[in-house]
């Protein structure tokens, strides 16, 4: 099997996982070095190399695929460190980032100021010209004008410039006109078209999603530029391809026209560990008979995400930052929840005397307290070593010595402003940052007609071990799986995605006068141009190709959109229209609980998922090890201190069940187990915590 290494560089932790040397998938881990992401990045391979018993180098030599996930590009959005940027709209809609889409998600809330637009209004600029709905040109746009337009964008000094016309999707020639222009006349400047990225109706989310994308190519470029370098330079010489938001990966050379698929990438990844590992234990009918919640703890952020019949949850309702009030990136995407609650979230009190965890995270440097690196503010890690869940002289496979007097202190000073001792209140920071997580799973599940008690529950990520089963039994569940890649959940996931490339085509038309010829048309175009695609995947590695068709679709004159998947044998149907507005009937009751058969449903954009398959490692029998001697740690629970077992892998007999309360400790992660839960060790090496008597 082709060997693979996969790297999701995450705000605390670089993970790093291998597949194809052995039987066995192999995980690396080291803390993330912002300033040189190579130095974390080299620090995870040599872990795993040398667990293979090779030289990192020997290890490159034999690698063929690379994917490499980071958050960087999320970073720079949220944090306003992207290029400069200007945007071209036509003229009349200067404040289409302005006013957004108008929602909020606290209505009453008048001390929160309106937010910014992501791109400045000075830097926005109007087009003389227009398009009509039907494609007519009602004001064309000439040479001269666009290169007045081109001038003010020179004397703007930006680094990249955004184009967002109404109409442009129904017909893209101002678009066209204005990119040549720039592209002749500013090579150097980065420019992103709307018709070609995300030819979707809704003219906010056109705009909001080019901006992006626009903003983010000179650092990306460059970033991705220099990782390849850097690769190269270490005597790696195969494929590299990056993850994407829609749970797949695409070659640098692609994802470098396309950053903005870079936007929450990592996170992306998890959904398609969770469906593998899912499948592998309970069975492969998971894929047909059962939801899967994914859940994802890592250093910075609580990732939850929904796999349903075998396909991870895709949506267009994509927000950096919060809802309403962030930067919606407008494209398809996983499902992906986030919170700020990790591993490094910090605890404080908040105004009004209340505790509160996150969304500041220690990050790796300086890190939570107890990493020795500088940091006093106290994080769930820190709780963590507090409460005994934490050993010393293991973390990161004894890497970095843990400095647990270091916690105890920055907890101990928290909790003198609350009136609580160094335990109780490490158990609060726990207690809180748990109901946050569980929160995020409540919203993407109970809130979208989903039991999560009646679902598969995956969990993984470098801190989901200690925090898991308080947030299991807030939502009333009484199982999880853990992983053996847990600690390392979304880089493992890149081992089972496969190069993935959606093309839209917008083709507006209704259940109540619906244009057959038009639609066959657009999907036409749709199989040319993933068609294309394919063909450029010869002698990547592809050992096969796969096509889903979806329409987006809504009652008259809503909002919401939902997505209706379709085939060639419906859409050649005499009564295509009847099934298609069937199947989201269907599709609106399942998700909303109610469906209005009488309604006329609007078909707005049609769509084609196409997949290169790629070699996915077998999730085989987890080998013989060793117990190592017993070995006993002072933890709390439930506010009482117990001499408690601590095991490892070595342990535990598959099959064979371990009441808590006990103490797993991993190379890349802690299993806590409470009392009146137990723990079985799967033969593949996945742990399984079940609530006694449930």
């Amino acid at each position: 099997m082709p060997v693979r290494i996969t790297v999701d560089i995450g705000g605390t932790c670089t993970d790093l996982v291998v597949s194809g040397v052995g039987d066995q998938i192999t995980v690396g881990k080291a803390l993330t070095t912002f300033d040189t992401p190579e130095g974390g990045l080299w620090e995870a391979l040599s872990d795993a190399a040398r667990q293979l018993e090779l030289a990192p180098e020997e290890l490159l030599a034999q690698t063929e695929l690379f994917v490499y996930s980071t958050t960087r590009a999320t970073n720079a959005i949220l944090e306003g460190t992207t290029s400069r940027t200007a945007l071209l709209v036509t003229e009349g809609f200067r404040d289409l980032l302005v006013r957004k889409e108008g929602g909020r998600l606290r209505p009453y809330d008048f001390a929160t100021p309106f937010p910014k637009p992501y791109i400045p209004r000075h830097l926005t600029f109007e087009v003389p010209e227009r398009i009509a709905a039907t494609g007519a040109v009602v004001r064309p746009l000439t040479e001269p004008a666009a290169d007045a337009v081109v001038a003010q964008i020179a004397r703007a000094g930006v680094e990249a410039v955004a184009i967002a016309l109404v109409w442009s999707i129904v017909n893209p020639e101002h678009e066209e006109l204005l990119a040549h222009r720039i592209q002749a006349g500013l090579p150097e400047i980065a420019v992103s078209v709307s018709h070609r990225l995300n030819p979707v109706i809704r003219e906010f989310r056109r705009a909001s999603s080019v901006s992006l994308d626009a903003s983010l190519k000179p650092l990306m470029q460059r970033h991705l530029k220099a990782i390849e370098d850097w690769l190269r330079s270490v005597g790696y010489h195969g494929r590299l391809v990056a993850a994407t938001s829609l749970g797949g990966v695409l070659f640098f050379e692609d994802i470098i026209e396309r950053p903005i698929y870079l936007a929450k990438s990592g996170p992306a990844l998890a959904p398609m560990a969770g469906l593998a590992y899912s499948a592998a234990e309970v069975g492969p009918d998971v894929k047909d008979g059962h939801d899967i919640v994914v859940c994802d703890t890592g250093g910075t952020s609580f990732d939850v995400s929904l796999v349903r019949g075998g396909r991870p949850v895709v949506t267009r309702e994509t927000w950096l930052g919060e809802t309403h009030t962030g930067h919606l990136t407008g494209l398809a995407s996983l499902d992906v929840r986030s919170v700020g609650a990790g591993g490094g979230s910090i605890a404080r009190i908040a105004a009004g005397g209340l505790l509160q965890v996150g969304p500041r995270s220690a990050g790796s440097d300086p890190g939570p307290a107890c990493y020795g690196l500088g940091g006093v503010e106290p994080t769930v890690t820190d709780a963590a070593a507090v409460l005994g869940y934490l050993d010393a002289e293991s973390f990161l496979g004894g890497r970095v010595r843990l400095n647990i007097a270091a916690a105890h202190d920055a907890v101990g000073k928290l909790g003198e402003q609350i009136g609580l001792n160094p335990t109780r209140t490490a158990a609060a920071i726990l207690t809180v940052a748990g109901e946050r997580m569980a929160d995020a799973i409540r919203e993407i599940t109970i809130n979208q007609g989903v039991d999560p008690r009646e679902a598969v529950i995956v969990a993984g990520g470098g801190a989901a071990g200690m925090t898991i089963v308080p947030i299991i039994e807030a939502i009333g569940c009484s199982r999880v799986l853990i992983p053996p890649t847990a600690g390392a959940l979304s880089a493992a996931g890149a081992h089972f995605s496969d190069v993935l490339r959606e093309f839209t085509r917008s083709y507006p038309t209704t259940s109540a006068a619906f244009d057959h010829a038009g639609v066959l048309a657009a999907k036409r175009e749709l199989d040319a141009r993933a068609r294309a695609f394919g063909d450029r995947l010869d002698g990547t590695g592809v050992i096969g190709f796969e096509w889903d068709y979806v329409v987006e679709a809504r009652y008259a004159e809503q909002i919401w959109d939902l997505e209706v998947p379709f085939d060639d044998e419906l859409l050649n149907a005499p009564d295509v229209e009847r099934q298609l507005r069937s199947a989201f009937d269907a599709e609106h009751h399942r998700i909303f609980t109610v469906s209005d058969p009488t309604e006329t449903v609007e078909f707005l954009a049609w769509k084609i998922r196409a997949r290169g398959i790629l070699h996915h490692p077998d999730i085989v029998a987890a080998p013989p090890t060793r117990p190592a001697p017993g070995r006993r740690r002072a933890a709390v629970f439930d506010d009482h201190t117990v001499d408690t077992p601590v095991l490892d892998r070595g342990d535990l007999t598959p099959g064979q069940s371990t009441a808590g309360p006990l103490l797993v400790q991993l190379a890349t992660t802690t299993i806590v187990v409470p009392p009146r839960w137990t723990l079985q060790i799967s033969d593949r090496g996945s742990f399984i915590l079940s609530k006694e008597n449930s």
